[in-house]
């Protein structure tokens, strides 16, 4: 995806961080929120800020540390009532030039058995030298999303059935225009 694709874009390149290294902190603006949360698939981002600490990591490698804060509003999966949810997710990500960043050997392999859990995140590939921190924020606040929003206090019934001791298909069964019924 292009920088032009995102809905959120601040590249930064790697040779225009010093060496002591660079704090940056992003406030997203009306129209990169709404970009936001529709690749979040959320109904509004009300509030979206990330900070970072940019750290050169050997030669030509950049290490971003920092964290991604939103206020977000979704549907409630059972009340179907608006619920803004809090987020705040830590971002600790190493990037490395393509040529220095070492391909999984296990998942190279085709090895799914010799794959380490533990292991450290190989790290992410420095496309031409920049690192958009813009899109590491989106990312890591769409992974902070929760998938199944739920509003304070909001329990599932289900509907009460027909007849307490009917079938369980025949609510459907009654469905049936007599049509239907002839054909089948």
């Amino acid at each position: 995806m292009t920088a032009s694709q995102r809905p959120w874009s601040v590249p930064v390149r790697i040779d225009e961080i010093p060496e002591t290294g660079l704090r940056l902190d992003l406030e997203a603006d009306a129209a990169a929120r709404a970009a936001v949360a529709a690749a979040a698939g959320v109904d509004e981002v009300a509030r979206l800020h990330a900070e970072f600490d940019l750290a050169r990591h050997g030669r030509d490698g950049l290490r971003v540390v920092g964290s991604v804060s939103s206020t977000v509003r979704q549907t409630c999966v059972v009340t179907l009532d608006p619920v803004e949810n809090e987020i705040d997710e830590a971002i600790d990500v190493l990037f490395a030039p393509p040529s220095t960043a070492p391909p999984s050997t296990a998942a190279a392999k085709g090895d799914a058995a010799n794959l380490d859990v533990d292991a450290a995140e190989p790290p992410e590939v420095l496309i031409d030298g920049t690192v958009d921190l813009a899109a590491v924020a989106t990312e890591f606040l769409i992974l902070g999303i929760d998938p199944y929003p739920r509003k304070p206090g909001a329990v599932f019934e289900p509907p009460p059935s027909a007849d307490a001791g009917s079938k369980p298909f025949a609510v459907l069964a009654a469905l049936r225009t007599p049509r239907d019924r002839r054909r089948g």
